[in-house]
């Protein structure tokens, strides 16, 4: 049951939003249960598709692009249920906690991949390298970047700080900057302003993913540095390809919430969407230090 039909229909979408006594809970949905099956589709194609099965790749694009749409249009229900005034307090309260646990959520991931990382390093390369296995792989040594206990990696060149990683750490860290000026320009109610700096925002954001872009194809062509190149090729493209995917998710949000700033969604004391974003993208900064200093200076 709808229980904002006893609002006043021309009540003011801010004052619907202070006054709204209840807390709103939606009809039954479509969304999730095409989310489900499009989840299941795209990692049925993308099995296939690493099997060599004819139909995987189409599969896999089919499930991609449903749950984009699934995404689009559930989203799309949720922003025109704020709207319409039907979020009271209390719905604000819940999407705060929603937010911080996916983020949680999403510091325990990093956590896993930067614990793999600290296993092979402090662990595993100083087990394979000390005197009791010096029997089987006499020419091994521990340090990190090296070809493998038997010799299988093909020869690569490790990935210095200079130039590209320590350009993206200042783009990254000037787009920090940028989103707090949009944030505080939209509490301030300067609309234009907070507009520009959130453009400037997603600016860096998409330079930062062409210079990384740039980075993996000198790895390949120069370096010989691959996903195959034993265990730092593959620790070095699963964290700054993963985190990378995470900058490409951050930037798509920060662009929904420009088009939503435009059209004058949001108010100065209303606006935990943006706020949303912007935790989300903060996270991501704060991501990339660590990976800067882990990944490229250790």
């Amino acid at each position: 049951m709808n229980v904002s039909r006893g609002l006043p229909a021309d009540l003011p979408t801010d004052l619907k939003t202070i006054v709204a006594p209840y807390y709103f809970v939606p009809g039954p949905s479509k969304w999730p249960l095409l989310a489900g099956v499009s989840m299941l589709a795209t990692m049925f194609g993308a099995s296939g598709w690493v099997n060599g099965a004819a139909w995987g790749p189409a599969l896999n694009l089919c499930g991609i692009a449903a749950m984009l749409l699934t995404l689009y249009f559930w989203f799309g229900d949720a922003i025109g249920e704020s709207e319409a005034g039907q979020y009271s307090q209390r719905i604000d309260y819940s999407f705060r906690w929603s937010m911080s646990w996916f983020i949680f959520s999403e510091v325990m991931f990093f956590a896993a991949f930067f614990g793999a990382l600290f296993y092979a390093r402090q662990i595993s390369m100083p087990w394979l390298s000390d005197l009791d296995h010096k029997f089987l792989w006499p020419d091994y040594n521990g340090h990190w970047g090296n070809t493998g206990p038997a010799g299988v990696v093909e020869p690569f060149q490790t990935m210095g700080p200079f130039p590209i990683p320590t350009i993206n750490t200042a783009l990254l860290l000037t787009s920090g900057v940028t989103l707090t000026i949009a944030h505080h320009a939209l509490r301030a109610g300067h609309r234009a302003k907070t507009a520009i700096w959130l453009f400037a925002t997603i600016l860096l954001g998409a330079t930062f993913m062409g210079f990384q872009a740039y980075e993996y194809m000198h790895a390949y062509s120069e370096l010989n540095l691959k996903l195959t190149s034993g265990i730092y090729g593959s620790t070095f493209f699963l964290l700054t390809g993963f985190h990378g995917f995470h900058v490409t998710v951050g930037a798509i949000m920060l662009s929904v919430m420009l088009y939503r700033v435009l059209r004058g969604h949001f108010t100065a004391d209303h606006h935990f969407g943006f706020e949303g974003a912007a935790w989300y993208w903060h996270f991501v900064d704060v991501v990339w230090l660590g990976l800067y200093v882990v990944i490229y200076w250790l």
